[in-house]
Formats: C-alpha cells, structure tokens, sequence
C-alpha cells in the first residue's frame, strides 16, 4: 500500500476531546510539515505514539524527504495557523502555503505529517493529520510548495 488520501488522526481528536493534550493550533510556537515519500502507508487509525513524527510510519531515515538547507529534517513550520468555523457544520484549521527556500532539491514527495513540535504529553510530536499531495512531487534546485487545499490544512464536518 501507499499514500491514497488525506485524514485527521482520530486520537488527536479523541486527546483534545478528553484534555489529554493541550495541542493549540493557533498559539503553539511549533506546527510542521514533514515530507515523506510512497514508502509508508498512513493510517489514521493509529495510537497517539505511532501518530508522532519519528514514530511508526513517520520514522525520519529512509522515508523523510528533505533538503538539510531548504527543508530541514523534521519538517518546516506552519505560518498563519487560524480555525475558520464560517463554513455551517464544519470547522477547519488553516495556514498559509508552506515554501522551502529557493534552491531545493526535494525528489518523490507524496505526502507531508501535520504534527505539534511544541508539545511532549501525551507524546512527543503527536500528529494533527496527514495530507496526500495526489502523486509524485519533486522540485531540483527550485522551490518546493505545499499549497494547501481551499478547505484548510485540515478539515472536520460536524
């Protein structure tokens, strides 16, 4: 198997739900996307430690694609974090497009890991969602982009 399709990571949702987690979209000082390659299959049924960067699927050697002067290891921080609930019946986390810098090689990107760099309980790292690019992507020397969708990083119908 491989990437097929965007999702929340339904413990994100199940911490935030129960204080498990104090995960602040808007205000924590650190929300990034780490790029991966087709070699994992992401499911966002996991636990709060496999949803984790360096973790389960997210494990950095050999699946991470990164540029160590354009797009770190770990991934880029999100910039302009807001949640929009101006749509009825739904509520979506929104951030600007996320750029590398302007001379990076990044090869077979699929798919990038939402995660929260700021916070350690219950785990180090811990996942909002994951978001499928819809096939191969690679930039050389250039800038490499995730634009995100109309609908936000993420999106929750209620």
């Amino acid at each position: 198997m491989a990437w097929t399709n965007s999702k929340i990571f339904r413990q994100y949702l199940a911490d935030v739900f129960d204080n498990t987690t104090a995960m602040d979209w808007v205000t924590d000082a650190s929300v990034k996307i780490a790029l991966f390659d087709n070699d994992i299959t992401p499911d966002n049924d996991v636990s709060a430690a496999n949803s984790a960067f360096a973790a389960g699927q997210w494990v950095s050697a050999g699946n991470e694609v990164f540029d160590a002067a354009e797009w770190a290891t770990g991934g880029v921080n999100l910039a302009s974090r807001t949640i929009d609930v101006t749509v009825a019946d739904f509520v979506s986390l929104r951030a600007a497009n996320t750029a590398s810098g302007t001379s990076a090689t990044l090869l077979l990107v699929f798919g990038g890991l939402v995660y929260d760099d700021t916070i350690t309980t219950p785990v180090a790292d811990q996942g909002f969602c994951y978001n499928y690019f819809g096939g191969t992507n690679s930039v050389t020397d250039g800038t490499f982009t995730v634009v995100y969708h109309a609908n936000g990083v993420m999106r929750h119908a209620l």
